[in-house]
């Protein structure tokens, strides 16, 4: 199991204490620990619907093709950075975790790992599967963290808030965001839009943070089923445009490649002194 894990009162940002599976602040507001181990810190003030972030469907769709191994590159690449980079003794927070995937990965035998997500299906599994991590449901908007807390920062495909990441951020702390290149599953695209266009990558929402190292990660996809291309649109916004016959069509695939096409950016929280 891991060490006990810090998080902040989402109401009044004191402490939190675990006792009997419960954090409790000293103003006697308390979150109940889940059977999973996770905790929900997104009190219902602070959604703006009643299950906010993915729904189960993707959930599920997305740790079947995860699980598969199309992403690993991905996961290898971010911890050949971190490695490279930082202190791996400092606590490591994923913004925006889903299943844990990305998450549990960044786990060593010395560090405190974190997820959090507002969606509570993804959490729900994150925390069963992967004991070693602290996993909560949470908005990155409000994260339920203390200031310069954090050494690690990760953001895959997730929203970035720089100013609430910079926050968490210890001085000289690093966030490495990842996030859809020009070619990211253009041939998946290209069944679903007459005409698919490119990523567009010109926009960063970072204006503060220094880039430290920008990289490329490409490499062909290659399905032999029509299962791993379904779970692959599910968890996509393209899923909502796949209209019953383009899924009938992917039912009848036998081959299918698909370019999987990444930036990876790492920032530093750089002292100003």
């Amino acid at each position: 199991m891991p060490s006990l894990a810090s998080y902040l009162c989402p109401l009044c940002q004191q402490a939190l204490t675990l006792t009997d599976k419960t954090y409790r602040c000293d103003n006697n507001h308390s979150f109940d620990q889940a059977k999973q181990g996770y905790v929900n810190l997104l009190p219902v003030q602070f959604k703006h619907s009643k299950t906010p972030g993915d729904n189960k469907e993707m959930v599920n769709a997305r740790r079947a093709f995860l699980d598969k191994g199309f992403y690993q590159p991905l996961v290898d690449k971010m911890l050949y950075l971190y490695h490279k980079y930082t202190d791996l003794n400092a606590p490591l927070l994923d913004a925006g975790c889903g299943e844990g995937f990305y998450t549990h990965q960044h786990k060593t035998a010395t560090n405190q790992v974190y997820g959090v997500d507002i969606a509570k299906e993804t959490i729900k599994i994150a925390a069963k599967r992967y004991h070693n991590c602290h996993f909560s449901v949470g908005t990155l908007s409000k994260l339920s963290f203390a200031d310069n807390y954090f050494g690690w920062l990760i953001s895959v495909y997730a929203p970035i808030l720089e100013t609430e990441f910079t926050r968490i951020l210890k001085s000289d702390g690093y966030l490495l965001t990842v996030t859809p290149a020009e070619q990211h599953l253009f041939e998946l695209k290209q069944l679903i839009y007459r005409q698919a266009n490119k990523h567009d990558v010109s926009k960063s929402p970072i204006n503060n943070l220094t880039l430290i190292e920008e990289q490329k990660l490409t490499y062909p996809m290659y399905f032999d089923n029509s299962d791993d291309v379904l779970n692959l649109l599910a968890m996509t916004p393209f899923a909502f445009k796949a209209s019953k016959e383009l899924l009938a069509q992917i039912k009848t695939i036998t081959e299918f490649t698909c370019q999987a096409d990444f930036i990876l950016r790492l920032y530093q929280k750089v002292s100003r002194e």
